[in-house]
């Protein structure tokens, strides 16, 4: 109960500022960097380490990102986090500690709304996800993992330059998991990432 009623309340309050703002609209040669929080969720059966199956616990952390339209409704954007750490556990076997996982996304958005003035601007992205691995258990390794991601996300105008940002995003992360130079595994986690922050436009 305590929840809904937090959540009703930054709804309602949301709501209220939203309607007493100038609108804004995306255009070609505008800039934006955006900073938030996201969380990540890795689903559950992440791959295998030998015969164990590998489950990657779900991750928080800060997104940070920048971009530039080409045109109103098109442009590009570059977007990474804070690594996030997630725990590992193998059935069976248990807990067999952690990993931080750095994502980069390079994605060509598409702005539905660009060139228009509005409140809100909705975006959808697709491009490459590239991933380093780092902090392994050890006698582990996990290799670079390259994939394709995809987003949607919306702006919601508190000033003509400030705006409140949501965002969810899916990559494919697959990499080997390495022991003494021989694969002994996969990691498959395929993150889907929720998140909110700010977004600024120059």
């Amino acid at each position: 109960m305590r929840n809904m009623t937090l959540i009703s309340a930054a709804v309602i309050s949301a709501g209220a500022l939203m309607a007493g703002q100038t609108a804004f609209a995306y255009e070609a040669g505008h800039a934006f960097a955006r900073i938030g929080v996201a969380q990540t969720d890795t689903g559950s059966g992440n791959g295998n380490v030998g015969d164990a199956s590998l489950n990657v616990q779900s991750a928080r952390g800060l997104t940070f990102g920048a971009g530039y339209l080409f045109s109103d409704k098109v442009g590009m954007e570059l977007n990474s986090s804070e690594k996030f750490e997630h725990d590992l556990n193998v059935t069976p076997g248990g807990d067999v500690g952690s990993v931080d996982r750095l994502p980069v996304n390079l994605l060509i958005n598409y702005y539905p709304m660009g060139g228009l003035n509005a409140n809100v601007q909705p975006y959808v992205g697709a491009g490459v996800n590239y991933t380093r691995f780092s902090g392994e258990p050890a006698g582990l390794s996990i290799d670079e993992s390259y994939g394709l991601v995809g987003q949607a996300g919306i702006d919601l105008a508190v000033t003509r330059n400030m705006m409140l940002n949501g965002f969810i995003n899916y990559a494919d992360v697959s990499a080997d998991i390495d022991a003494n130079g021989d694969t002994i595994g996969k990691a498959k986690i395929d993150p889907v990432t929720v998140g909110g922050g700010v977004t600024y436009r120059f």
